[in-house]
């Protein structure tokens, strides 16, 4: 084999191997990061939100930011003598004509209400459908009570 031979091949074997590594890479990612998730902003909330622990934090801006899945997601935590009917009333009491958005104070106390928040937004992550987050948060909060929702 000449030597122009050689390194040709020798060319095309690491071009292959670096081609091999890229397009791997580019593969390589989860389920879970292929899913943003909604998330208003801070600037409007009270400032009871804004120094709460991020967590919290990360909950009032999910529920803002998805009403129509969080509206489908029960709470545990007794808030149904509240009137809460779903997660969402544990975190917005609701939303003015002018699209302002009225809070409740009731999560910022409650770890429930936030488990619950941030298990809805690992599992959206994760492509879960409302109907499945709901039958997870039924099984698995159930033990502390009944229900917020009708």
């Amino acid at each position: 084999m000449s030597r122009n031979l050689r390194q040709i091949w020798f060319s095309l074997l690491v071009l292959l191997v670096i081609l091999t590594t890229l397009l791997s890479a580019c593969g390589s990612r989860t389920s879970s990061s292929n899913h943003e998730l909604a998330m208003a902003s801070l600037v409007h909330m009270s400032a009871d939100v804004m120094t709460a622990p991020v967590t919290v934090q990360q909950a009032y801006q999910f529920n803002v930011a998805n009403p129509e899945v969080m509206k489908q997601i029960p709470c545990y935590c007794g808030c149904g003598a509240m009137g809460h009917t779903s997660n969402y009333a544990c975190y917005v009491t609701g939303v003015g004509a002018d699209g302002k958005i009225n809070y409740d104070t009731h999560a910022l106390g409650c770890s429930i209400c936030v488990d619950i928040t941030q298990d809805t937004m690992r599992l959206l992550k994760q492509g879960k459908t409302a109907p499945e987050i709901k039958a997870y948060v039924d099984q698995t909060y159930s033990k502390y009570g009944p229900s917020n929702m009708p």
